[in-house]
């Protein structure tokens, strides 16, 4: 089997093919950009808040060498090319981005990409506030090949990601120092999983929880149905669970760890819906030791095939995409949805109701509360018949909140906290213990994790209230 043949980007041509329809009402979504082929084309990654409050996001074509970009978009849509991939002679900056870019505690951007670099096998990228892009690591095959999936930055300062190809044959897990020295941590054999499409979480137990799209158990599926596993940060990993198609089929993305400490995620087939050529899809929860409980069957009419993770926001619901819908009329063109820890699913937004088509990257929650994502497809720019793809924001009512960078860190550690409207803020604390810090601008301030400090929720104090962090801050 090709890895590359169970893409994302190749998953889309297939839905596009297929067909869908469903007619559900929509929530407060609004169209803030449209791609339009010079800043790029084909968003299938999420976006990423800046300390500016401006978002960086990646287009998997486009631009002047039609090989993707990373462009800045603001929160009413103005769009800025930021790096257009193949730029450097040989295409040495690599091309082709399929993950998304995260924020470093440096204040720098990393990510990947799939192909390019100077031997054709992809890439791991730096960008700076400023926009500059830097390669840190091209792979040669032996190391890895075709990182769909964006990094990680770990609790120890080092960035830990997948690769679809090479190693073993199958796909490899890696841990590259900042400055860009890499180290295979496992090669894939097919048996214990193949094509890691997504990338990783660190978990809060310090090890790195995933998911492989294919291998494990050959019985249920011609090339095995997908795997759940652990990986130590010293490279031991533990196959979880082997899916068998009944409980779903392809899972293509990473694992989201909950607030009662299980993980999260998505197949995009099998299942028991019906609707769907090769099963609709399902969410899933599963616990640290393996333990998977199906939360939820797409059958079609409610949405089909995700292709994205889910994320947790602060109401602790967990919201996503499908890339699809039912296999009956009309066309795919996907849906965004609320599932409750319980399974219960709330559908808040049909594609076929405009605003793009084809959403296969995860939701972003940013400070202000809203969500926002990309469309691969549709929009009022026509690329090879199909859009250019979207940027939109869906609004639920949820109130702001700040998030820091990184998430966790020893007494002593500098931490930037992102935010909206924190000029004039009064105090910050680290579970209730005080902390020095400097206002930046309205969406930063700098602090340093102070003496006494325990793991628990870090607040900022305004003169509009008090800003809590969404996620629990870890003082290891």
């Amino acid at each position: 089997m090709n890895p590359l043949s169970g893409c994302k980007t190749l998953c889309v041509l297939f839905l596009l093919a297929v067909g869908t329809t469903i007619s559900l009402p929509a929530q407060t979504f609004t169209t803030i950009a449209n791609l339009d082929g010079t800043r790029g084309q084909y968003a299938n990654a999420s976006l990423v808040q800046r300390a500016d409050g401006n978002f960086y996001g990646t287009a998997y074509e486009g631009t002047f060498r039609k090989s993707g970009s990373v462009f800045e978009v603001t929160t009413s849509g103005k769009l800025t090319l930021t790096h257009y991939f193949c730029s450097r002679t040989g295409c040495a900056d690599g091309g082709f981005p399929q993950g998304a870019l995260i924020a470093g505690s440096n204040g720098d951007y990393y990510g990947t990409t799939s192909l390019g670099g100077a031997n054709g096998d992809g890439t791991v990228f730096d960008v700076t506030e400023g926009g500059t892009v830097f390669t840190l690591h091209t792979f040669d095959g032996t190391d890895g090949a075709n990182p769909f999936a964006g990094v990680i930055e770990g609790a120890d300062g080092n960035y830990y990601g997948t690769t679809v190809d090479a190693g073993a044959g199958f796909g490899t897990v890696f841990k590259m120092t900042a400055s860009g020295t890499l180290t295979t941590l496992h090669s894939f054999s097919g048996t214990d999983g193949a094509f890691p499409f997504g990338g990783l979480v660190q978990a809060t137990n310090g090890n790195f929880y995933g998911t492989t799209s294919d291998g494990g158990d050959y019985t249920d599926c011609s090339d095995g149905c997908g795997t759940v596993f652990e990986i130590t940060p010293g490279g031991t990993l533990t196959t979880l669970h082997m899916f068998n198609n009944a409980d779903g089929f392809n899972p293509y993305d990473a694992l989201v760890q909950g607030s009662n400490g299980n993980f999260y995620g998505t197949t995009f087939a099998g299942g028991t819906g019906t609707n769907c050529f090769i099963g609709c899809g399902t969410i899933f929860e599963i616990t640290p030791s393996g333990t998977l409980t199906t939360l939820y069957n797409f059958n079609g009419t409610d949405g089909g095939n995700p292709l994205a993770s889910l994320i947790q926001a602060t109401d602790g619901n967990f919201y996503g995409t499908t890339s699809g819908n039912s296999v009956t009329t009309g066309a795919a063109v996907g849906t965004i949805f609320e599932i409750t820890p319980g399974g219960t699913l709330t559908t808040l937004h049909n594609f076929e109701d405009g605003g793009g088509q084809n959403p296969v990257s995860a939701l972003l929650q940013a400070t202000d509360g809203n969500f926002y994502g990309t469309t691969y497809n549709g929009g009022a720019n026509p690329c090879s018949g199909a859009g250019c793809g979207t940027i939109f924001k869906v609004s639920t009512g949820l109130g702001p909140f700040v998030v820091t960078v990184p998430t966790s860190g020893k007494i002593g550690r500098k931490i930037t906290i992102l935010g909206t409207d924190l000029t004039g803020a009064t105090s910050v604390t680290f579970n209730g213990t005080a902390a020095a810090f400097t206002v930046v601008s309205a969406t930063e301030i700098k602090t340093t994790v102070p003496a006494g400090a325990t793991t628990g929720t870090l607040q900022v104090a305004t003169p509009s209230g008090t800003l809590s962090s969404s996620v629990v801050f870890r003082v290891p």
